[in-house]
């Protein structure tokens, strides 16, 4: 188009604004009455809320816990980028918001564990993380363990629990009743927990290749770098089936793969003969083969992978984040931040948005169980009304009605219509002394 053709373009372009978050505040008006009868004050229930008559709505909770959880961000702060737009919250306040909450979810969490075990093939991974030791002046090493649904899986998801050693009790009282096979590094936990139920152990092909990596580095050995590349052949097939149907992976494998995995045993036993005791390079190969069957489980089960990379990267926002937040506050806190971190998590794994997931299941959470609002039963039930509600001798005297006032007594006992105090049942003929009120 030339100028001067009568024709014309208009050019756009476009732009991205951002707006600093901004915190509103609601003032919501409850009705109040009172019953000239029953002298009973009424008022209209307030909105179900996670944290009962407290300022933060679900989707402060929310940001306050993918904040925390997702992003790292400490309580310190929050509470600085708050005060930018007009909202004071300590760092105190702040914590028992996430404390609160995170017991509020517990439920959710058990549902979520439940489901995690229901996938027949588990990874297993742990983390160190700081946790306050009373008394002491100091921190102490705590563990965060990870059980994530099997890498193939349709449905993924993640459980993290967090205790305060790295015991063997603590896997085996979490995979109580559960069966199938279990993909983890090595760790001789894992080997005790396998013994137990009927379970297959499962190893990592990822955890071999690095103490390989090390000494090849660290050592320039040829034999190192000789098993690196017959690994990676295993790993290039790997990828290649890795969107197969479970089928095809598993004719795939044992067409392919089968044979490169006895390959590679075979000249891993003839090296070991070679390398002398107790250097690097024998480490290496004995880390191998004494876990042969557990490396190879992948060949007789395609829904096995060859590592266990998937929980690894399902457990490193608790590396990022202990960097950020330093440490747990307790034993308890951490459970409940595991507790949450599982939430969210599964949440991303599935493709949603942290927080806008939580926040929606933070709306529509049951009311608790500790809630002083009446429950539909007792809106219908006479008896439990009179129950619920407030004594007589509750209600704030400016909000007393004047026929409250005029029937009601310094002692507090109803009063008669001629305005004396009703005789006590103990004494029907004596009439007690009269005194002023205050209302």
């Amino acid at each position: 188009m030339r100028p001067g053709d009568g024709a014309h373009r208009r050019g756009h372009h476009r732009e991205a604004r951002h707006r600093a978050g901004r915190v509103r505040r609601y003032r919501h008006l409850r009705g109040k009455g009172a019953c000239k009868c029953c002298l009973i004050l009424v008022q209209e229930p307030a909105a179900p809320q996670i944290i009962e008559r407290g300022m933060p709505a679900a989707g402060l909770l929310a940001h306050t816990l993918v904040s925390r959880i997702v992003d790292h961000v400490p309580y310190h702060r929050q509470e600085q980028i708050n005060a930018r737009s007009g909202v004071h919250t300590p760092r105190s306040t702040l914590a028992a918001w996430a404390g609160r909450t995170g017991a509020q979810l517990e439920p959710l969490y058990g549902a979520r564990r439940a489901f995690v075990l229901g996938s027949q093939v588990l990874h297993v991974d742990e983390t160190p993380v700081a946790m306050l030791d009373p008394g002491a002046g100091k921190t102490k090493r705590a563990y965060v363990w990870a059980y994530a649904r099997g890498a193939f899986d349709a449905e993924p998801g993640v459980a993290y629990n967090f205790r305060a050693s790295r015991a063997a009790r603590h896997p085996v009282e979490f995979l109580q009743g559960w069966s199938g096979t279990l993909v983890c590094d090595g760790y001789a936990v894992c080997d005790s927990g396998v013994k137990l139920e009927q379970r297959h152990l499962a190893g990592c092909a990822a955890h071999a290749r690095r103490k390989l990596e090390e000494v090849a580095k660290d050592r320039h050995s040829p034999v190192a770098t000789e098993a690196l590349q017959r690994i990676a052949w295993l790993y290039r097939i790997e990828r290649e089936i890795k969107e197969l149907n479970i089928d095809d992976r598993l004719a795939v494998r044992q067409t392919r793969s089968v044979p490169l995995w006895e390959e590679l045993h075979v000249w891993l036993r003839l090296e070991r003969q070679r390398v002398p005791d107790g250097s690097a390079i024998a480490q290496a190969i004995d880390h191998s083969l004494n876990r042969w069957s557990a490396l190879t489980r992948n060949r007789q089960d395609a829904a096995v992978p060859i590592d266990n990379n998937h929980c690894e990267n399902l457990i490193r926002p608790w590396a990022m984040g202990r960097k950020a937040w330093l440490f747990a506050g307790s034993e308890l806190a951490g459970q409940r931040a595991a507790m949450v971190m599982s939430l969210l998590q599964s949440a991303r794994l599935n493709g949603h948005d942290p927080w806008a997931d939580l926040r929606d299941v933070l709306t529509r959470l049951p009311t608790p169980l500790n809630s002083r609002r009446p429950r539909a039963d007792d809106l219908t039930d006479p008896n439990a009304t009179r129950r619920s509600a407030p004594r007589q001798g509750a209600v704030p005297r400016r909000l007393r009605t004047p026929q409250q006032r005029r029937r009601t007594t310094a002692r507090g006992r109803p009063a008669a219509p001629s305005g004396r105090p009703i005789p006590t049942p103990q004494d029907p003929n004596r009439r007690p002394r009269l005194t002023q009120s205050r209302s």
